[in-house]
């Protein structure tokens, strides 16, 4: 239902917009000229339009709005799937889906086979004449066993008899196909099924383990027959799939053929005995004859027309089958895109984008179960509140040594057992957070952490990297003895730090930090170095002749100058920390963003690689955001002059 709405309006959206971004273009006066940065402002209503194309397109490649709208379809289209399945083989021996006969085809190739391997056995420069001869004789006695198999006088009367006992069991379930009743369910087997289909559940249904609390594997696609129509379809395969195992069991083999291949067998083995083994290639010649005439004998090769009625047979049901899906094959059709339900024996699957795209609806349930810390995405939620005692956070950030630089010595217990305090011992549990005081809510879990380590390394780049960029852009000496230095690693790929950084460093927060600090450091240094050499200089003469010092200078001429080349930097730098802090994450963690969709990669859980991607997104988009929105308040004069 969620699905349905989220769809309609989606629609409704995409509709809206457009019409009200056309009447706005018909009746709103644009002074700006062409290229001026005012004519892009607004048009918050393009962003709707194409945020919801965004959002249409998953939904219906994800086969989410089958989903939403038709529900049972996926269980139908496995059923029909495992009729597709049952039936492949024999429509395979015909020119249905294929052009010709698969007897055809098989006599044709073996007899390609045969001659190349006569010709070659012919222009061989290491084979005498003997072994040309005989060899070539047991080629063309391989050769002669195909009439004996195509040959309509020499084919058996009970073979004759199964081949009409297979066509008339297909016309017979062609019958009881098209009957609306057809299987014949009785009322125990149908509360048999329908129970069988409350415990599998539906299509793409996150289950969680009642027990552990996590995310048990989602069901792909349920099997049992959830409808009528999927049964009657599900019925019919299993019928089909008896009837296909009888045919392919079946040989056309009279007396005698069997004798010939007999012969060609015992008499290729006596050969192959006699040979030395200076005449292995003699010996491989005719292993490779041996094996044609295995695969002959193992061919459903048949006079031609013998399955003439049984092809007809196959067509009926094959037509009947189409009619009966009725309106699913549009479903199919229209609804599947890129793929379809497929079966392989008692399995189904989805084969198509519907596979690698998840459901937004799976995926919103599944982010919505990895918030929860009693589900999580290994024992660690996504994102949650945790109520910690400011005493913690005391403790963690005092050091201790606060409390051993104080004069006296800490507390020792007495010849009674007990330990009183004193001063320093007081002190020492300020500093290591040894008492309550009072909770505060404070986040926790692998987007937290994430978000953390990204936003330290960049703070202390900008802390670091920005004055150190204005200086070079000022300083003559800073600028020559520093820049060989950062040109020196900058051009080095983050990851090509990471294995020395988190082996020095160690796998804790401190090793991911120190890498993104690098990462954002370099280019929070060209940033505010470009931005302080490009300062006019029409503006720092005019400083100076209105009597400003150094620092007046830099602060009210070269810094504000540099501010957008620098919040420049740090929308790329944040890009670049996100990129480095996943792959540091892959390389060596046990939490984060980069950690879940690492582990996830291993056990292809789709659904949770993409809503890793997503969060990466978003966060990333959160960051760009706010600068957007500091550049646009604090630096107004930006591309203005």
């Amino acid at each position: 239902m969620l699905t349905q709405i989220v769809t309609f309006l989606i629609f409704v959206a995409i509709i809206g917009c457009i019409l009200y971004g056309r009447k706005l273009i018909r009746t709103e006066k644009v002074d700006a000229v062409f290229g001026n940065p005012e004519r892009a402002k607004g048009g918050v209503h393009w962003v709707i339009v194409g945020s919801s194309a965004i959002l249409l397109t998953w939904l219906y490649y994800s086969w989410d709005i089958a989903k939403g709208f038709y529900p049972q379809s996926a269980n139908e289209l496995c059923q029909v799937a495992k009729v597709n399945d049952s039936l492949l083989g024999l429509k395979y021996q015909f020119p249905i889906t294929e052009r010709q006969f698969k007897s055809t085809y098989q006599i044709k190739n073996e007899n390609e086979n045969l001659e190349l391997v006569s010709i070659d056995i012919q222009n061989s420069t290491l084979l005498n004449n003997q072994e040309k001869n005989q060899l070539i004789g047991f080629a063309n006695s391989t050769i002669n066993l195909l009439p004996l198999l195509t040959n309509d006088d020499l084919m058996e009367i009970d073979t004759k008899r199964q081949i009409d006992e297979i066509t008339e069991e297909i016309k017979f379930l062609t019958s009881n196909f098209v009957k609306p009743d057809y299987p014949f369910e009785t009322d125990s087997e149908r509360a048999t099924r329908l129970k069988a289909v409350e415990e599998q559940g539906g299509w793409s249904l996150v289950k969680v383990d009642a027990g552990s609390g996590s995310i048990e594997n989602t069901i792909e696609v349920p099997t049992v027959a959830a409808t009528d129509r999927g049964l009657k379809f599900h019925a019919a395969a299993k019928e089909l799939k008896l009837i296909s195992d009888k045919f392919f069991k079946l040989r056309n083999h009279n007396p005698q053929f069997k004798s010939s291949i007999k012969q060609i067998k015992d008499d290729v083995k006596a050969y192959r005995k006699s040979l030395s083994d200076s005449q292995e290639l003699a010996s491989t010649y005719a292993k490779d004859i041996v094996k044609i005439a295995r695969r002959i004998e193992f061919a459903s090769i048949y006079p031609p027309n013998t399955l003439n009625e049984m092809q007809s047979a196959i067509m009926e049901f094959n037509d009947a089958l189409k009619t009966e899906q009725g309106g699913l094959r549009f479903i199919d059709i229209f609804l599947f895109p890129t793929g379809t339900i497929v079966a392989s024996g008692d399995n189904c699957s989805e084969q198509g984008t519907g596979r690698w795209l998840p459901k937004p609806s799976d995926t919103f349930n599944k982010f919505v179960l990895m918030l929860k810390p009693s589900v999580g995405y290994k024992d660690v939620p996504l994102l949650w509140i945790e109520l910690v005692d400011v005493s913690k956070m005391i403790g963690f950030l005092l050091p201790d040594w606060i409390a051993d630089i104080l004069p006296g010595e800490y507390p020792v217990h007495t010849k009674d057992g007990k330990v009183e305090q004193n001063f320093k011992g007081g002190v020492l549990k300020i500093v290591t957070g040894d008492f309550e005081l009072f909770k505060v809510p404070v986040p926790y879990g692998h987007i937290w952490d994430s978000f953390m380590r990204v936003f330290l390394g960049l703070v202390f780049g900008i802390i670091i990297g920005v004055p150190l960029g204005l200086f070079m852009g000022l300083n003559r000496f800073a600028k020559g003895f520093f820049d060989p230095l950062i040109e020196l690693y900058r051009p080095v790929p983050p990851l090509a730090w990471a294995p020395l950084i988190i082996s020095v460093l160690g796998i804790d927060n401190s090793g991911k930090i120190f890498l993104l600090f690098m990462v954002s450091l370099s280019i929070m240094i060209i940033s505010a170095r470009a931005g302080a050499s490009g300062t006019q200089l029409s503006k720092i003469h005019a400083a100076h002749s209105l009597g400003a010092s150094k620092k007046q200078i830099l602060r009210y001429v070269i810094f504000p100058n540099s501010l957008p080349e620098i919040l420049t930097g740090i929308r790329v730098a944040v890009g670049m920390c996100w990129g480095t802090l996943v792959a540091a994450e892959f390389l060596a963690g046990t939490t984060g963003i980069g950690f879940v969709e690492n582990v996830a990669k291993k056990y292809f859980q789709y659904e949770v690689i993409w809503i890793t991607i997503f969060i990466m997104g978003m966060l990333g988009l959160l960051f760009d955001v706010t600068l957007r929105k500091l550049i646009d308040k604090y630096i107004p004069w930006r591309g203005k002059g």
